[in-house]
């Protein structure tokens, strides 16, 4: 039965990996950001930029998915 799934379950775990990764890039940015004392703007500019970053990697994985399904 694993080996009936196992690309599914690399796919899930990859995105699970990538997606840890995110968080612990944001935490590590979140406690730099706060060290340095960055003003305001700069705080909203970089956390922009990641959500973009994170949004980006979301819409590949949909645009993906549909592909393949032939949606």
């Amino acid at each position: 039965m694993l080996s009936e799934h196992f690309e599914t379950i690399e796919v899930i775990g990859t995105n699970l990996a990538i997606a840890i990764l995110f968080i612990l890039i944001g935490l590590a940015i979140q406690d730099v950001l706060k060290k340095s004392q960055v003003p305001k703007f700069g705080r909203w500019f970089v956390w922009l930029v990641l959500f973009l970053g994170c949004a980006g990697f979301i819409a590949k994985g949909i645009i993906q998915v549909m592909w393949e399904s032939g949606i």
